[in-house]
């Protein structure tokens, strides 16, 4: 095989076509959390019902890497050298803005993992840092995962089977599993070290967003500007929308800045049912985040 790929179950089931373009690719896809691991049949007899994450997925993927001469896992987000690699998006996002001389006010991006709100904000955040011009920067992430915004700051483990090192970062515990919700890529339940110290040092912020309200901004975008933006981009899409129907109440000037990446067209089966009316919206109770909450190690050092 060329590729073997771990897709979430529900995003494997909700975007069927975004498998099938793998699979045409020669990639053999297989739903996570499965029986073909260790730790997926580990998982799975802990949690049958489960329609997994991004952390089962990554444990999976891990342990299949390491047992295969030739694998090598590919990191997708999260960790320092791919929010390196994805900083393209915001040097090229200044550029343009520079070329045309417009100064950003605002700059908002989706937050799951981190690699895409951290590439895009990296160079604003480096003149920031340095003193040289401010930013009001806001991390959005779904309320069904809501990691900066009402998770702990500890170290724990990137994936579910606690196999990966320990990070710094804004978590819900290795071990929470998120709604099937249909923004996939943010069904992460933690969050980069690089954003999570920003955020816990104050200079950014966070919010949460239920997934109705997200869909309605990402309609309302569709017919607007002819885009039919990702879910994930969506949500940074809502907050841009609010946050520019702020200064017209007020009437105050801002240039916003949000991050759109990605189509929404291998997410038809979202926006069929939110057309519908038969989307709903989950957020988890306090009992809910402290089932992944007692997971996080503890040692000296690490409280929380």
């Amino acid at each position: 095989l060329d590729c073997q790929v771990y897709m979430v179950k529900c995003s494997y089931e909700q975007k069927p076509f975004r498998r099938e373009v793998m699979r045409t690719y020669g990639a053999a896809v297989t739903p996570s959390p499965s029986m073909a691991t260790e730790i997926g049949r580990k998982i799975l007899a802990d949690h049958p019902d489960t329609s997994g994450s991004l952390g089962c997925a990554i444990s999976e993927a891990v342990e299949m890497a390491a047992k295969q001469d030739g694998y090598r896992y590919v990191l997708g987000s999260v960790l320092n050298q791919v929010l390196l690699h994805q900083t393209i998006i915001g040097l090229e996002t200044k550029v343009a803005l520079d070329k045309y001389g417009i100064q950003a006010d605002m700059i908002i991006g989706c937050a799951g993992g981190g690699s895409n709100l951290g590439g895009l904000i990296s160079p604003f955040m480096g003149e920031k840092l340095r003193g040289e011009r401010d930013y009001q920067i806001i991390a959005v992430e779904p309320a069904s995962c809501p990691s900066l915004t009402r998770g702990k700051f500890a170290y724990d483990y990137c994936d579910t089977g606690m196999v990966t090192p320990l990070q710094k970062m804004y978590t819900l515990g290795s071990g929470f599993i998120p709604s099937a919700s249909h923004s996939g890529g943010l069904r992460y339940h933690g969050m980069s070290s690089i954003l999570s110290q920003l955020y816990h040092d104050g200079l950014m912020e966070a919010r949460s967003v239920e997934q109705t309200a997200v869909f309605a901004a990402a309609t309302e975008f569709a017919r607007v500007e002819g885009i039919l933006p990702a879910p994930e981009s969506a949500h940074a899409i809502y907050v841009a929308m609010e946050e520019a129907k702020k200064c017209k109440e007020t009437g105050e000037e801002k240039n916003i800045v949000f991050g759109l990446t990605g189509t929404g067209y291998f997410d038809m089966v979202a926006y069929e049912k939110f057309n519908n009316g038969t989307m709903t919206d989950y957020i988890p109770t306090d009992d809910d985040l402290k089932q992944g909450f007692d997971g996080i190690p503890r040692f000296p050092g690490n409280e929380f």
